[in-house]
């Protein structure tokens, strides 16, 4: 049977130091494996069993790579010896194929974008008009969404809900995802790149991962599905509406992600390669 994988990337299969999670002695830490490199610094990780089992999940499956990441910041993540053949950025508004952008599909996007919610310049000059100490940048990705990089603990109480309402009533939605704030409009999807994905590889079942409420659309249209016990989905309690139930994680940060990968190359057909030794996955 042909497998399609899509899995998030930030918070689910790579961790920043910051998000790592890991507890008792140093000399019981498992070994990191740097997987993106920032202005020539390390920073983001996957312990080195989780990587082989990458490895052997795109040897079983087709694994596709599903961020909220722009390309850019994308090809800075090394997760394979070889370059996936499809990546999904932009949170669904960019199909990389072979590293390439697919124009045809981004065009389409925007399109429909331009349809059913309202215009990124409206947003942004909400978002400017809403500054405070606690913002400490304000971007646009991909000339698609908006994100705010703010101070969590000055975080004013119920700035983030407000912005949620304001969004909602314009065809946007919000995610708070360690310290950014994303807008996005609610037809750009992860799960509808992930269908246009699965089309072309003929697949017959997907698998997914993700830890966000970004990533609720695509939990729910995988014939199954994995979360960590950690990110805005944790913290909110979320279940799956339709389609299976979501697994959870047993270990959070870091090691979480190791169980994700084992998770997917049992639901994968490929089992456990021997040189895979770490916790054993959720059922």
């Amino acid at each position: 049977m042909s497998v399609l994988v899509c899995s998030d990337l930030d918070r689910t299969l790579i961790y920043s130091s910051a998000a790592l999670h890991l507890e008792g002695t140093d000399a019981a830490m498992p070994r990191l494996l740097c997987v993106e490199l920032y202005q020539a610094a390390p920073l983001s990780f996957m312990t080195e069993t989780a990587a082989r089992g990458l490895e052997a999940l795109a040897g079983a499956a087709t694994l596709v790579p599903t961020t909220t990441r722009t390309p850019e910041q994308y090809a800075r993540v090394h997760l394979l010896e070889k370059q996936p053949a499809y990546a999904i950025c932009a949170n669904g508004g960019h199909i990389l194929v072979d590293g390439a952008d697919d124009a045809d599909w981004a065009s389409a996007v925007r399109a429909r974008m331009e349809e059913s919610s309202a215009a990124l310049a409206e947003v942004r000059e909400h978002l400017a008009s809403v500054q405070g100490e606690f913002v400490l940048k304000q971007r646009t990705a991909s000339d698609l969404f908006a994100y705010t990089v703010v101070d969590r603990a000055a975080l004013p109480q119920g700035w983030v809900e407000d912005l949620t309402g304001w969004c909602a009533e314009r065809g946007w939605r919000t995610s708070l995802q360690g310290r950014k704030v994303y807008c996005l409009p609610t037809g750009l999807t992860k799960a509808a790149a992930a269908a246009e994905v699965a089309r072309r590889t003929g697949a017959e079942a997907m698998l997914a991962a993700g830890d966000s409420l970004l990533d609720i659309e695509l939990l729910e249209a995988a014939t199954a599905s994995i979360r960590p016990a950690h990110g805005e989905l944790h913290d909110t309690g979320w279940t799956a509406r339709s389609g299976p139930a979501t697994a959870v994680t047993r270990a959070r940060g870091v090691l979480a992600g190791e169980e994700i990968v084992a998770w997917l190359l049992v639901r994968s057909g490929a089992g456990l390669p021997g040189t895979i030794t770490g916790t054993a996955p959720p059922a």
